[in-house]
């Protein structure tokens, strides 16, 4: 029996499965069991900032797992010490107490509990159009109802208003609410930029009604836009910030990372994981962090995201079949006036790795170090897609 009938026999029937079977990658390309390359723009769904197989993140791994894989957090640990320290120092403050959990849905969980409990409020304003995981606290601030209606009733006090409308927030908030959440672009959402002075405009009224702000940069964070934090294109520090996929080089992560002050409202034993903050995952962080720093990846992202929207604006602004083309960094989306899901086979055909974003966008989240010229091929891959 081949890969994909044990898959499709084994694994429950809950992904949109791809007739591709990945067997290696190394930077921005990955390649199938029979050899034919790729262009990487999908890169684990936003997670591989760093690519594919970097050699310095993989001496880490190794050196670290021929020492100690595991170390729960009622034991202290270096490299854990060595990795909150690292996030304390590279975040703004008064974010500087971090913790570390295992996805990106695990840290927007923390989030709202803590949240809860620092304010001893219930209440939650989010925004429409937002994705922030499918636990039942991460779905409750998620929007969707296609992912929300089959697991109702969900975590109680909720409550949901358009992104970008600042009238809208002031008037759901209630002596009730603890906290707006948002994410600076909306990724699963179509990947959708906060309108020109909404995060401010956010950190001004949360900070004004006595309510936490959090911001979900899940996928925005460490890069991906073009700053370090895409909050950061605000000049805005939430109170509470969730951070995950690309934090360790493909190795699973999340991070809550909050202040002295919030985090001093958990008392032992209300919120914990078995396997987060391992010393594996650790490395394999602090390994990233320093790859992002010396290989300058937060500027390539800004200087080649706007290359390649630049590119993407120039070949496409004429073709009826593109409505808009939108992003910030190498966070690009490409919307269709059809359903995309002709055109990503087609581009994968032609050795290109497309990512969704609901039914008629195509997402592309490639690896911070891509280089121009592929950028360039995977335009010319396009181009025949959508042309041809």
């Amino acid at each position: 029996m081949n890969v994909i009938d044990l898959e499709t026999l084994y694994n429950p029937p809950i992904y949109p499965k791809r007739p591709v079977i990945l067997v290696k990658g190394k930077g921005s390309l990955v390649w199938d069991k029979d050899g034919k390359e790729y262009i990487d723009c999908v890169g684990g769904n936003g997670v591989a900032l760093i690519g594919h197989s970097h050699p310095k993140l993989l001496e880490a791994i190794r050196t670290q797992a021929e020492q100690l894989i595991i170390c729960p957090q009622t034991f202290y640990n270096e490299t854990r010490a060595k990795l909150l320290e690292k996030l304390a120092k590279l975040l703004p403050k008064p974010l500087e107490k971090t913790f570390l959990s295992n996805s990106g849905a695990e840290s927007v969980e923390c989030a709202i509990k803590l949240a809860r409990k620092h304010t001893g409020k219930k209440g939650f304003i989010a925004m429409q159009q937002a994705f922030h995981g499918r636990t039942m606290g991460a779905l409750s601030a998620t929007w969707n109802p296609k992912y929300r209606d089959p697991f109702l009733p969900l975590v109680p006090g909720f409550s949901h208003v358009p992104f970008g409308d600042l009238e809208a927030v002031k008037n759901a908030i209630t002596e009730d609410t603890a906290a707006v959440i948002t994410e600076v672009v909306q990724g699963e959402g179509g990947v959708i930029p906060a309108p020109e002075g909404f995060i401010a405009g956010l950190r001004e009224i949360c900070s004004a009604k006595n309510v936490l702000l959090i911001i979900d940069e899940v996928q925005t964070g460490l890069g991906r836009t073009g700053e370090f934090l895409a909050s950061q294109h605000s000049k805005v520090v939430p109170d509470i910030l969730c951070l995950a996929k690309g934090l360790a080089g493909g190795i699973p992560i999340g991070a809550t990372v909050s202040s002295s002050e919030i985090f001093g409202s958990m008392t032992v034993g209300e919120h914990y994981t078995t396997f987060g903050g391992s010393p594996l995952v650790c490395a394999a962080a602090i390994a990233s962090l320093d790859i992002i720093q010396e290989e300058k990846l937060v500027s390539n992202s800004k200087k080649l995201g706007k290359y390649l929207k630049d590119r993407l604006l120039e070949e496409f602004k004429s073709l009826r079949l593109v409505k808009e083309i939108r992003g910030l960094g190498l966070m690009i989306a490409i919307e269709l006036r059809l359903k995309q899901k002709e055109f990503i086979l087609k581009a994968g055909e032609k050795g290109l790795l497309l990512l969704t974003s609901g039914t008629t966008t195509i997402r592309l989240l490639p690896p911070l170090n891509i280089s121009q010229g592929q950028i360039d091929k995977a335009i010319t891959i396009l181009k025949e897609t959508f042309i041809t």
